[in-house]
């Protein structure tokens, strides 16, 4: 949407006409490996989602950056270090970030205040808080998630375990959390049935006791709507659907909204799951383009191109020096905030790690734990289910 408002800027910068496609998530995916198919790209440059790199580079869909351009150009210590690195395969960057949004905690801060509760800072606390609020015969409820089939409840499973401490992989723990620099080697083990995975089962049940009734239908959108009109104390949500209420004054959660990482569990810390989108350029792209394409890149990544997204509604700065600058903080707390949680160690993208099979793996989650929600299976057996199932998924090679 922002860049349909500058199109005609960004236009005299790089020189030429722009023609944009935008799809949702899973179609975005389904399109980026369809268009590698062709003989040559029907785009210059691409939307990759940061999990998706493990794959896209396994399957030959990107071009590694080093090979076409001077990486020093971006200028790559001026990024938020997890958005960055999220862009990079075998330790080369194939992509540059253009949104790095992580998923936080939205909680009415004057509900809280009013009440004299203190923000969530655990995932009792969030049960505590839901329950408190949580008052159905008045339209108000207590917690707003990611709960549609599919896709988005996997998501949720991944980010929720991370909370608990435990990603959906083997991972080795480092400072910070587990690191996930040195996937392109293969050979993962899968540990989605673990006890701080059933414990992440078990909250999402909770969860589901003080939620809207369209719960296991609302995904990215859906789940930010309500809190904007005032009928959820808080919702999960990625800073980009921020302006949702940060921009209209008529809303209720309007100037009344703080902003957390995820509430953690028992054997987890805080953290500020890392989303967002890379701009990649296709690896079947003419190369009498790959210059201009490059340049655009460039130009569209820019510190200049990123504060002009802030000024016309965005809410995610992939730069360091884009979210300190003095214009930019006073139109959102979100910039200095996800600042801080970077310098915090707390902004990661493990939790949701790019290995090539991570799509699959997240849509299976998403199925399987959709009938957990809904009373289908226990808790227990979806995660045995889903252990197994991931087992086979990993064995399996990507072309």
């Amino acid at each position: 949407m922002v860049m349909d408002t500058l199109k005609r800027q960004f236009e005299q910068i790089v020189g030429t006409d722009i023609h944009q496609r935008a799809f949702s998530i899973d179609r975005l995916r389904e399109e980026t490996l369809r268009n590698a198919e062709r003989k040559k790209s029907a785009y210059d440059l691409i939307a990759v989602d940061l999990p998706w790199i493990g794959e896209f580079v396994s399957k030959g869909v990107l071009r590694p950056l080093p090979e076409i351009m001077d990486v020093d150009r971006l200028d790559p210590s001026d990024f938020h270090t997890a958005g960055w690195r999220a862009t990079h395969w075998g330790g080369v960057p194939y992509g540059v970030p253009s949104q790095t949004t992580p998923e936080l905690m939205f909680y009415r801060k004057d509900w809280f205040a009013r009440e004299g509760l203190a923000p969530p800072a655990t995932h009792d606390d969030v049960i505590a808080a839901a329950r408190h609020f949580h008052d159905p015969r008045n339209g108000r409820y207590g917690v707003a998630w990611n709960a549609a089939r599919g896709t988005a409840l996997g998501h949720t499973f991944m980010m929720t375990s991370a909370a608990f401490g435990q990603p959906i992989i083997e991972l080795p723990e480092v400072a910070g959390g587990f690191d996930a620099s040195d996937l392109a080697g293969g050979h993962y083990r899968a540990r989605i049935d673990s006890p701080r995975t059933r414990d992440a089962a078990e909250y999402l049940m909770d969860l589901m006791q003080f939620s809207p009734p369209d719960i296991l239908s609302m995904s990215w959108y859906e789940r930010v709507r309500p809190f904007a009109g005032g009928k959820v104390a808080m919702a999960y949500g990625y800073t980009l659907l921020a302006p949702y209420f940060e921009l209209d004054e008529t809303c209720p959660a309007f100037g009344n909204t703080g902003y957390l990482p995820h509430p953690h569990g028992p054997d987890g810390a805080p953290i500020a799951p890392v989303g967002g989108y890379a701009l990649c350029i296709p690896a079947n792209l003419s190369e009498e383009r790959v210059d201009d394409a490059v340049e655009a890149l460039v130009a569209f990544t820019s510190p200049s191109a990123q504060k002009l997204y802030i000024q016309n509604g965005s809410r995610t700065a992939p730069r360091y020096s884009v979210g300190a600058d003095p214009e930019v903080r006073r139109l959102s707390p979100i910039f200095e905030l996800v600042d801080q949680m970077s310098w915090r160690d707390e902004l990661q993208f493990w939790p949701r790690p790019p290995i090539a099979q991570i799509s699959d793996i997240i849509n299976l989650c998403g199925m399987e734990l959709h009938d957990m929600l809904r009373g289908i299976v226990a808790p227990e057996e979806a995660l045995l289910r889903l252990q197994a199932q991931a087992e086979e998924i990993l064995e399996r090679s990507v072309q």
